[in-house]
């Protein structure tokens, strides 16, 4: 994984500044087929009365109400938008987390906190920008992530095998920039299926 070291991070209140000029208007089509993306990949993925937490759900929680559209029933955390941390106590048949994980400022702690308000044999859906192949220099020469001081972390497939390994999850890649993790059943790492 590639970062931004502490130095250069902004601070707590120009991020969430940075945020609040975010449009993701949950009724807006373009934003809605965007997260689709990630939707399509789980929907078909948990059982119908399955209870999720989107993390990292932002000022306006669009992908909470598509959840909840499919009717499951959905909940949002978001550290500066909804901040309620009861929904990370709950646990939780499966998690989305579309366009965040590259925020995360100490992303391991992030991870543990989602591991754990994960069930057993339940699904965490991420969706971020990860370009193929070793990182090199010329990754970033003309790449829009970068340009966005709100992201600090760059995940490769590679950083997900890491993560999967050292969570003992199973992952798939479905689809160019969404990565699924299934959460082993049991102590042993043992699933029932592959996501």
């Amino acid at each position: 994984m590639v970062f931004v070291p502490d130095e250069f991070v902004i601070s707590p209140a120009q991020e969430r500044a940075r945020y609040e000029l975010h449009h993701n208007d949950p009724d807006d089509e373009g934003y809605r087929q965007f997260l689709s993306r990630l939707l399509d990949e789980v929907t078909p993925r948990v059982p119908p009365e399955a209870h999720g937490l989107d993390y990292g759900s932002g000022p306006e929680p669009a992908l909470v109400g598509m959840l909840r559209e499919f009717g499951f029933e959905a909940l949002g955390y978001d550290l500066y938008f909804a901040p309620d941390e009861s929904a990370l106590a709950t646990v939780h048949d499966f998690i989305t987390c579309s366009e965040t994980v590259e925020h995360f400022r100490r992303p391991l702690m992030e991870f543990d906190r989602m591991d754990a308000a994960l069930a057993p044999g339940g699904l965490l859906a991420i969706m971020t920008s990860m370009p193929e192949g070793d990182w090199d220099a010329g990754r970033f020469a003309g790449w829009h992530y970068p340009t966005d001081e709100t992201h600090i972390c760059y995940y490769s497939v590679r950083t997900m095998e890491w993560l999967a390994a050292h969570y003992s999850w199973q992952l798939r890649i479905p689809r160019p920039d969404v990565a699924l993790m299934l959460k082993p059943e049991r102590a042993d790492g043992a699933t029932a299926t592959a996501p």
